[in-house]
């Protein structure tokens, strides 16, 4: 692990594990770069930690590509990236970009990010973490020719698809650049109590926004925070965790059988390189 103050950029920050992470990391000296799609929500929390902050849409990969040259131009060294933004959307839609949205939003946009942001996050010897979830084992059906959920739609299968993506986009990532400086690893931070869902049609909306259900099964955004991001973060990569790693309920995972296919990883990875022209 890094010593001393870090420049930490955590995607999804203005609301849910996002904000809570920034917050504890922003507690404990860090420099927190806070990346938010809602402008009034990402500049309170930045407002609040005096923290800057960027706000960027990932259904609009423009804005990606933007943000990725702001970061680019505005900070030396990038010590971790933290792709935690994503969600599960409601019907079928496709971006302005052409992609079916959730696997944009879930994975092609943080792919994206990454990738420009390469050259930096290799001369800083970066970590680069992705929020994945179990939802890619029990809701996922990840078909490497149907990356679009063209062939049958459900609004949790593609949000387990593109779960799975970043589990994979890990393995890959470590594959090609672990040798060159970058700790890859992915996480799932439980089920927790958020905005998640809240304005989907899924049955997952009634386990997060029913009062008896929610204090059931959830934890808070700052325990999730605590017990994953940020101490995933604040762990030594290759010690504490493992390299391409994906890890659940703070252990180390397998998934489903194809998040080990390192040919799926490499189609996935080309195929995405193709997509946002790279």
């Amino acid at each position: 692990m890094k010593t001393g103050k870090r420049t930490i950029i955590i995607t999804g920050a203005s609301d849910g594990i996002g904000a809570a992470a920034a917050r504890q990391l922003s507690k404990n000296g860090e420099k927190v770069v806070i990346v938010g799609r809602s402008a009034s929500k990402t500049k309170a929390v930045a407002q609040e930690l005096n923290a800057p902050f960027y706000v960027a849409d990932f259904a609009d990969l423009s804005q990606v590509r933007n943000l990725a040259a702001e970061l680019d131009r505005d900070f030396e060294t990038i010590d971790v990236l933290a792709n935690n933004a994503g969600g599960i959307m409601g019907k079928r839609e496709i971006t302005v970009d052409g992609f079916e949205k959730s696997f944009q939003i879930n994975h092609l946009a943080g792919f994206l990010l990454t990738n420009l942001l390469m050259p930096k996050l290799i001369s800083s010897k970066a970590v680069v973490i992705q929020t994945a979830s179990q939802a890619a084992s029990r809701f996922g059906k990840f078909d490497i020719s149907d990356l679009q959920n063209e062939k049958s739609y459900n609004s949790n299968v593609a949000y387990g698809n593109g779960k799975m993506a970043n589990i994979l986009f890990t393995r890959e990532l470590n594959t090609r650049f672990g040798s060159k400086g970058i700790s890859a690893l992915s996480f799932d931070p439980g089920v927790v109590a958020t905005s998640f869902a809240s304005d989907t049609n899924s049955f997952m909306k009634f386990i997060f926004h029913t009062p008896i259900l929610t204090n059931l099964v959830t934890i808070t955004a700052d325990e999730s925070a605590r017990k994953n991001l940020v101490k995933l973060i604040d762990g030594t990569p290759g010690k504490d965790w493992e390299l391409g790693g994906y890890y659940e309920k703070q252990k180390l995972s397998p998934s489903a059988p194809v998040a080990s296919d390192k040919n799926v990883a490499k189609s996935l990875w080309d195929q995405s390189a193709a997509m946002v022209g790279i």
